[in-house]
């Protein structure tokens, strides 16, 4: 942005510690990836932190490469260049709401203005990595590149059980309530009355 001038004190200390989140080795996996997913029409963006934001910046490239992993039900139908920032924004929204759908948890996700503004970085290298994750897991012949660039991520494994079953499972006492063998009220004295000691001489 064009007013935006340089930040003092607290906000430049917490803009530093941000910045330090930024992995530029993540960096160079993410761009192979990218230019693997999407082709070298995308280009390839100067190496370092700056060379990212602005590869990245106008929302195309994102938008390409949400395109390349739905297949042929392309979720953003056309992906224009443009110079005003309004529209480089709204094209990083869309790829955003698309990344959603796809299943990126919203935990995962950056801000527009991370990307956009250069705020956090590290988050947007979070959100491409959960989305590579993702297309990685899917495994559904939509992910191009090496797949050890990603850790799978873990899937839900049902169990169905019928009733009978379950109604079996509730005899059941666990080990971890403890056991009731051998336990007996022998030795037991009734509610309210004293407890009989006796001395033997």
């Amino acid at each position: 942005m064009a007013n935006k001038g340089p930040s003092y004190g607290l906000s430049r200390e917490v803009q530093s510690k941000i910045d330090k989140k930024y992995d530029p080795e993540l960096e160079e996996r993410l761009v192979e990836w990218i230019i693997a997913q999407c082709g070298s029409g995308v280009g390839r963006p100067e190496l370092g932190k700056t060379g990212f934001q602005n590869w990245l910046k106008d929302g195309c490239v994102l938008c390409e490469l949400i395109n390349s992993l739905y297949g042929s039900n392309k979720p953003i139908k056309t992906i224009k260049t443009s110079g005003m920032a309004f529209k480089q924004m709204e094209l990083i929204s869309m790829f955003l709401r698309a990344a959603e759908n796809y299943g990126v948890t919203k935990t995962d996700m950056f801000q527009t203005v991370d990307l956009f503004e250069s705020k956090d970085l590290a988050a947007v290298q979070r959100t491409l990595m959960a989305l590579g994750s993702l297309a990685v897991t899917k495994d559904d012949g939509c992910y191009k590149g090496d797949p050890s660039w990603f850790h799978k991520k873990s899937q839900e494994n049902r169990r169905d059980f019928s009733e009978e079953q379950l109604t079996e499972g509730k005899n059941v006492i666990g080990l971890q309530m403890g056991t009731n063998k051998g336990a007996s009220q022998a030795g037991m004295t009734g509610y309210g009355r004293p407890r009989q000691i006796i001395n033997n001489p």
